[in-house]
């Protein structure tokens, strides 16, 4: 199912939260909307929901407006940060919830429970209370409640950010998964650049209430707008050099290339620190006022303050422009 977003804009107070934001869904995309706290993402879900109204701006789902529609009207179901299950009900019955408030026949909906949970692997929890399960497996109850029902649209506020770091990357897998077989078009919000970038068909980069950058996570990542984008996405982020015009030169740490001995073209700095993280190490590089991140292999040892060379593929530099959401230019010069 679509969904269209057109000239949003939601202020509270004086604030103004969302400014003039417009993007679209296709049927059985996976869209993530990426930023840090406090930029509007989950105001946008919310107003895409139905539990927030816009101060102005138009929503569509399946080519229909439903700007003024009730939440219940808008076949969506919602997957929250903090889960939201009974703790007085089963896995089974928190599951079933949605169909027992719709009415659904009970034989219907016991069977249609016993789908989601085989599909998620929930059958033997069935019985089970949420307290007396872990966060993964209450995680999966909210989705399984949120699939029961057969939605066309899946809107997912952090739900994965409860979790610590293991199950967090073992959730984007079964999500993913998931999605590819459902292809229910699904909005997901996070902080979270990793999930974004492995988890998204297209993502939206949000900063002060407004969409920077949309598009797919190898767009997003390789072909950065403006220097937000580029300073945000990736671990290191972007290496950023401003220069006198108010460009700046942007390269990604993995196209720094670092050597021990001096050769023709290449630029002296020593080793601020070196991180060595067992599949890759990440050197940050000392040159006058800068510090210059680069990825290396994991068996390039340096140490502190020892003098090395540098010097940047030029196929991979991008000059970043002055003004919010042009388009980079690859920089040529050799």
């Amino acid at each position: 199912m679509s969904v269209t977003v057109e000239h949003i804009q939601k202020k509270f107070g004086g604030r103004t939260v969302l400014g003039d934001v417009s993007f679209d869904v296709e049927d059985g995309e996976f869209t993530v909307l990426l930023g840090p706290s406090g930029c509007g993402k989950s105001t946008l879900m919310r107003v895409i929901a139905g539990l927030e109204t816009p101060d102005s701006g138009v929503v569509k789902i399946a080519g229909r407006e439903v700007t003024n529609l009730e939440s219940r009207d808008r076949d969506v179901a919602m997957v929250f940060q903090s889960y939201a299950l009974y703790p007085h009900m089963t896995a089974a019955a928190n599951i079933g919830y949605p169909l027992k408030v719709r009415k659904m026949a009970a034989d219907d909906a016991r069977r249609r429970v016993a789908e989601v949970a085989e599909r998620l692997g929930l059958t033997q929890l069935l019985a089970s209370y949420p307290r007396q399960l872990s966060g993964g497996e209450r995680q999966r109850v909210a989705l399984a409640r949120a699939m029961v029902r057969r939605p066309k649209l899946f809107l997912m506020d952090e739900p994965l950010s409860n979790l610590d770091a293991q199950l967090r990357a073992n959730m984007r897998g079964e999500l993913k998964h998931l999605q590819h077989e459902l292809k229910t078009s699904t909005i997901y919000v996070t902080h979270d650049q990793a999930e974004a970038m492995t988890l998204a068909h297209r993502i939206a980069v949000m900063s002060s209430g407004k969409i920077l950058q949309y598009g797919t996570p190898s767009d997003i990542y390789n072909r950065p707008a403006n220097r937000f984008v580029a300073s945000f996405v990736g671990s290191p982020p972007m290496n950023i050099l401003e220069q006198a015009d108010g460009t700046a030169l942007a390269i990604r740490p993995e196209h720094v290339e670092v050597a021990t001995g001096a050769s023709d073209g290449w630029q002296p700095a020593r080793v601020w620190v070196s991180e060595q993280l067992g599949n890759e190490t990440i050197v940050q590089l000392k040159t006058g006022s800068s510090l210059i991140s680069a990825r290396v292999k994991p068996d390039f040892e340096l140490s502190f303050d020892q003098a090395v060379w540098y010097r940047f593929r030029q196929d991979r530099l991008l000059t970043l422009p002055r003004e919010r959401g042009e388009t980079p230019e690859t920089h040529l010069s050799k």
